[in-house]
């Protein structure tokens, strides 16, 4: 069985995304690039990189994995945000990061619900 961590922006999550919905919507849709997953898969969290300039985001996946480690709920796919693929300034060096580290697959993506444009109807 799957168990999926979601790791995005911390600004984006705070100010904007309202309680990250598109990620967890995607994910119990099984689209974009959640549809490879099949019904046994679990989110078990969505962590934010820490902030900018995201020198916590390592840090911050060990504590993840210390405080899920007495429920046996360890990640074993890692998802990054489309917050953080698309606006994080940082991206270049925190996306290599969490890979670097991770120790588990590291997707770029999750939901597909990014609007085309603002006002076209």
């Amino acid at each position: 069985m799957e168990k999926i961590l979601i790791i995005g922006c911390r600004h984006i999550e705070n100010e904007i995304c309202i309680g990250c919905s598109r990620c967890m919507v995607g994910f119990n849709r099984r689209e974009g690039e959640f549809a490879a997953y099949g019904p046994d898969a679990q989110l078990i969290g969505i962590l934010s990189c820490g902030g900018c300039p995201g020198s916590g985001v390592v840090v911050r996946m060990a504590q993840m994995k210390l405080w899920n480690a007495p429920m046996k709920e360890i990640p074993t796919k890692i998802h990054i945000a489309p917050c953080m693929l698309h606006n994080c300034p940082n991206k270049e060096t925190l996306v290599p990061k969490i890979k670097a580290k991770a120790g588990v697959e590291v997707i770029e993506g999750t939901h597909p619900y990014l609007p085309e444009n603002i006002f076209a109807q």
